[in-house]
């Protein structure tokens, strides 16, 4: 398979308060956590719950519309003894209802197989975070050491 690269910019809007912008012309604005604007750390859990949920989505609205769709993603954060923070514990909870019909029947009946395979193998968010994927920093191009 071909891979794609993504990208996004990220552009200071104030102390604490930052607007990425993606390759599209989306934007989403995040923050320090000192208000209502998503932390870094909540965008994560949201990208994790919001792959899977994609990937659940899009196989069981095929054969009916939910009349529930709701996800919870949760992790704790932590630090180790040197003090470095990490989340942990991460759980992505599917609350999911389809109306009592045949094709509601069939929709339900495909959620444990499709959360699955977004968890094991489509989902690329939360296998990205599972695998520990190196992260390259630098500085005006320059990698730091």
């Amino acid at each position: 398979m071909p891979s794609a690269t993504k990208k996004i910019s990220l552009v200071r809007r104030s102390e604490g308060h930052y607007t990425a912008t993606n390759a599209r012309g989306g934007q989403i604005r995040f923050g320090s956590g000192q208000d209502a604007e998503f932390t870094p750390v909540e965008l994560l859990l949201a990208a994790i719950g919001g792959c899977s949920s994609i990937d659940v989505d899009t196989v069981t609205s095929r054969r009916g519309e939910p009349t529930q769709f709701t996800v919870s993603v949760s992790g704790t954060k932590r630090s180790d003894e040197e003090g470095r923070a990490s989340l942990g514990d991460v759980a992505v909870d599917f609350q999911l209802s389809f109306p009592d019909t045949e094709e509601g029947r069939e929709a339900a009946g495909l959620v444990n197989r499709v959360v699955t395979m977004s968890r094991d193998k489509n989902c690329t968010v939360s296998r990205t975070v599972e695998a520990e994927t190196p992260v390259a920093f630098s500085i005006a191009g320059e990698p730091l050491d």
